[in-house]
């Protein structure tokens, strides 16, 4: 049996219509979250998806700083950033992160698990995180469902 692709214009209109989920982070581990919300992003779960179009969904994360780290990450992971130059390593601790940019580090995780494409970019302006519930209201007007409803 082979899988059904819609092309051309149906493609078009199966891409058009996307939805605003919200996802609590408050008390979920780290890469269960981000693989779900990437498989949002991504339109996985969707009938009509299709791998060469944009067809996933909006993704809103709230409470970004309630997010918990399995094991003994919140001591050892860290993140590093080279410059190009001899000497420019730069290493930042998750335990120092988390406090001030808990929004970067979902970002971060959720942006690492999208597939590496032409069509990352797109994906990743889909996904919004917060560090409270308080920016919520401005997404209001797209009528967010939670990620359970969703599905």
């Amino acid at each position: 049996m082979r899988t059904y692709i819609p092309r051309g214009r149906e493609a078009e209109e199966l891409s058009v219509g996307k939805n605003w989920i919200v996802v609590d982070a408050t008390n979920q581990a780290l890469g269960r979250l981000a693989s779900r919300v990437a498989r949002v992003l991504i339109g996985k779960d969707k009938p009509s998806f299709t791998p060469h179009l944009p067809c996933g969904d909006h993704v809103i994360v709230i409470n970004a700083e309630k997010i918990r780290l399995t094991g003994n990450k919140i001591d050892q992971k860290v993140y590093r950033t080279h410059s190009g130059y001899p000497g420019g390593l730069k290493e930042v601790a998750v335990k120092r992160l988390l406090p001030e940019r808990a929004d970067w580090v979902i970002r971060e995780a959720v942006l690492g698990m999208l597939p590496k494409n032409k069509l990352r970019a797109r994906r990743a302006k889909m996904l919004r995180v917060y560090k409270g519930d308080k920016e919520l209201a401005r997404h209001a007007g797209q009528k967010p469902a939670a990620l359970a409803e969703a599905k």
